[in-house]
């Protein structure tokens, strides 16, 4: 699969067969997120596949999303902090949520290649999954992402147009100048 195809073909799942995923194809996917930008060189994220069903069905309760508790992995971004705010100050928490996203969208990119289905859960009881899976503390849970086999193959379509959300030099500028040609 092509990246831009992966780009556009990937959309949020909540409706998900019951075929079980190799745990192999979810490592596979969680190692692209190695690739993302790193502030400061700092790796921050770390991921935790739940597979035993009760804890499934509690990080479901957790984040108020029945479709979580439907499929046979589940993955828990976690995000460490401490290093990235050593070295920017506070800033260095804005620094840590930029390379969380970038790395979970390289995540979610190879769930669309390897033909498996997710979504993004960022609604959630921080507490109660740090209880259940013992994370320390000092830990910050990022999101939560079912990983499976989407039920029905659906085609996607872009919610908003280009035109939308692109300015130039200014903001709410939609019209670009004219270049002007140098003779020569």
């Amino acid at each position: 699969m092509q990246l831009d195809e992966a780009i556009k073909n990937r959309k949020s799942v909540k409706k998900f067969s019951s075929r079980k995923v190799d745990w192999r194809d979810i490592i596979e996917c969680i190692d692209s997120a190695r690739y993302a930008p790193l502030a400061g060189g700092y790796s921050t994220l770390k991921f935790i596949i739940v597979s035993d069903k009760e804890k499934i069905f509690r990080i479901s309760e957790a984040c108020q999303q029945d479709f979580v508790s439907k499929v046979s992995y589940v993955i828990v971004v976690i995000s460490d902090s401490s290093k990235t705010k050593k070295s920017f100050g506070e800033r260095g928490e804005i620094y840590v949520r930029q390379q969380a996203g970038a790395a979970i969208q390289n995540f979610l990119l190879k769930i669309e290649e390897k033909g498996l289905g997710s979504c993004w859960v960022g609604h959630l009881a921080e507490k109660q999954i740090k209880e259940d899976l013992r994370i320390p503390p000092h830990l910050h849970v990022e999101a939560v992402f079912p990983v499976g086999y989407e039920f029905k193959k659906e085609k996607t379509s872009r919610k908003i147009g280009l035109d939308q959300i692109l300015y130039f030099e200014k903001f709410g500028n939609k019209k670009m100048k004219p270049v002007k040609r140098v003779n020569v």
